[in-house]
């Protein structure tokens, strides 16, 4: 299918196959529509059609490209009933400094990626053990779209390496499966993701993965220049809602409200200034990093964020930091899943330069 701008998430618009497929779309229409330009659309007989030469070609679709950036992605898995889109949103600013509020740890993030918009859902979960996910059983709601809870850290692992095999690309843990249990060894010094620091838990070339506390930190506070103290794009404490996408809100209990469960995922508070949303409130978040940030211990305690439903505000903060056994499993613990980011306007910029220019020579040589 032709990807396009399928339908909007609160304001913003959602592109099928992901930017760089439509992107391309738009290349060779550059290429298409500047080519006939420079000949004179029709074979030159209209003279009234500017003719542009190759370079003034190349610019125009260099325009052309730059014009289009897209908010957010969804990514397709699974197949016929039992699949399923996870919306992402770019996170960029590169280099980023750390929140000097955390004691200059967390947040910092060299490169860019992608963050899941919502927290990975029941009905996710569900449609991908049907088609072949093993080992996650995760549950406790009676909604399918409400926040996949009830799962330990190695589930929410085994969920993503699903993400990266089911679309043909390397999984991002060593898991093993014993029919009863899951384990993982760390990644070889040669395999490892070097990106921001060695990480024994990531595979190098792993696509989708559980974010690192680093990750899930910027996406969450990060307002492009400096740091909000929570993660709905302020630092006044949010309004508690029991559901709602209002900005300033999240799902926990304040102000007289008292969520008796999280919030279906796509109704669950306001944005943080990326555009993600249930960062606070709802369920806690597992992340991929060890408490100690090392990743060097398959079975070290892991870092957990966000706060869920029943907690105060508090726990939403920048501030507050959980961390639990890796093996542990609650109804509170949900996850969201992260991924490389889409290629760059740069590159697609180049590769239609590049395009335009073996179609002139292909001209040419006609």
């Amino acid at each position: 299918m032709r990807p396009g701008a399928q339908k909007t998430e609160h304001g913003r618009p959602i592109w099928r196959g992901g930017v760089a497929s439509l992107a391309l779309d738009q290349i060779f229409f550059a290429i298409r529509y500047f080519g006939a330009c420079q000949r004179g659309w029709g074979g030159g007989n209209n003279h009234h059609m500017k003719k542009y030469n190759f370079p003034s070609a190349v610019v125009l679709g260099a325009v052309s490209i730059l014009s289009f950036h897209p908010s957010a992605q969804a990514d397709t898995f699974g197949s016929g009933s039992n699949s399923f889109e996870i919306s992402f949103v770019q996170i960029s600013q590169t280099n980023n400094v750390a929140d000097p509020a955390s004691g200059n740890r967390y947040g910092a993030v060299p490169y860019e990626y992608r963050a899941g918009i919502y927290e990975v859902t029941e009905s996710m979960i569900t449609k991908a053990t049907a088609s072949g996910l093993v080992g996650v059983t995760a549950g406790a709601w009676t909604n399918q779209n409400q926040p996949a809870g009830n799962l330990n850290w190695f589930e929410a692992a085994a969920f993503v390496n699903f993400l990266n095999t089911n679309s043909g690309k390397t999984a991002a843990y060593n898991l093993s499966w014993s029919g009863t249990a899951w384990s993982m060894t760390l990644q070889s010094s040669s395999n490892a993701w070097t990106a921001g620091g060695t990480n024994l838990y990531r595979n190098k070339n792993a696509y989708y993965f559980l974010p690192s506390e680093n990750e899930w930190y910027k996406a969450a506070y990060y307002n492009r220049t400096n740091y909000f103290l929570y993660p709905t794009a302020s630092s006044s404490v949010p309004t508690a809602v029991t559901n709602g996408t209002s900005a300033g809100t999240a799902v926990f209990a304040g102000n007289g409200v008292s969520p008796a469960q999280p919030a279906v995922v796509t109704n669950s508070g306001g944005l943080s200034t990326y555009g993600t949303m249930g960062q606070g409130g709802n369920l806690r978040e597992w992340n991929e990093s060890a408490s100690d940030g090392l990743n060097n211990n398959a079975n070290a305690i892991r870092a957990m964020r966000g706060g869920y439903y029943p907690a105060l505000a508090g726990t939403l903060a920048s501030t507050n930091r959980d961390f639990f056994d890796p093996f542990l499993v609650n109804a509170s613990f949900g996850f969201r899943v992260a991924s490389v980011p889409e290629p760059s306007t740069y590159a697609l910029l180049l590769l239609g330069a590049g395009a335009m220019y073996l179609w002139k020579r292909r001209r040419d040589s006609l």
